[in-house]
């Protein structure tokens, strides 16, 4: 039976949304450190999280593929929310601040501000490019079928897509904590409607006019 949200709070995403962004983070975050591991001999203890580093590396893109399954979800899902219109280029315009706090007179942010959409576009040209270079370098398996030159070329593009994607996923993380009640939403799946009202105005009026499901 379907539980409705207390007046109080709006229902931001729904169980199936959290539990495919959850497995997104999870497999992401084993894909870093397995990653970092096989990058750099620095790294390599990582390895021992993996059971050591043969199952490292035979583990690395198998997890590489559920997250690319994982993340398409979300991308078939939210893809329309996070179009850059106008609003979008001034808020980053006005970045100084969105970060000092000086929310007063800033673009009306909908249900993702410009950040969190740059990070989704991001996300949409990297993970799939990670997939394709990561299936040119995978041994023993596919590499072989490739010229050397191609596979060295996507193994140096792997690597930037991934540098990318960790640089961006660490500020994803910053503004998650920084922004009270952000966390909260993706794990209780709701907010209240002050937060909503505070950090996503235009996504608020349209949930109060009935526009759009909460």
């Amino acid at each position: 039976m379907k539980t409705e949200s207390p007046p109080s709070l709006i229902r931001r995403y729904t169980a199936d949304e959290r539990f495919n962004h959850w497995l997104t983070a999870i497999t992401f975050l084993l894909l870093a450190f397995s990653g970092l591991a096989l990058f750099h001999p620095s790294l390599f203890w990582f390895t021992q999280f993996f059971g050591g580093p043969v199952w490292t590396r035979i583990l690395h893109p198998y997890i590489g593929v559920a997250m690319f399954l994982s993340f398409a979800g979300l991308a078939l899902k939210f893809w329309h929310h996070n179009l850059i219109g106008r609003s979008d280029v001034e808020w980053l315009k006005r970045i100084r601040d969105v970060v000092r706090n000086r929310e007063e007179g800033l673009p009306e942010v909908d249900r993702y501000n410009a950040g969190q959409k740059l990070l989704f576009w991001t996300m949409i040209a990297t993970i799939p490019t990670l997939l394709v270079t990561g299936i040119l370098i995978w041994r023993p398996w596919f590499a072989g079928y490739f010229p050397i030159d191609l596979v060295r070329i996507a193994a140096l593009l792997h690597a930037i897509c991934a540098f990318v994607m960790i640089s961006g996923i660490i500020v994803h993380i910053y503004a998650a904590i920084w922004i009270r009640g952000t966390v909260g939403a993706m794990v209780r799946g709701t907010v209240t409607r002050a937060w909503a009202r505070k950090h996503h105005p235009g996504w608020y009026k349209r949930i109060a006019r009935g526009g759009e499901k909460p």
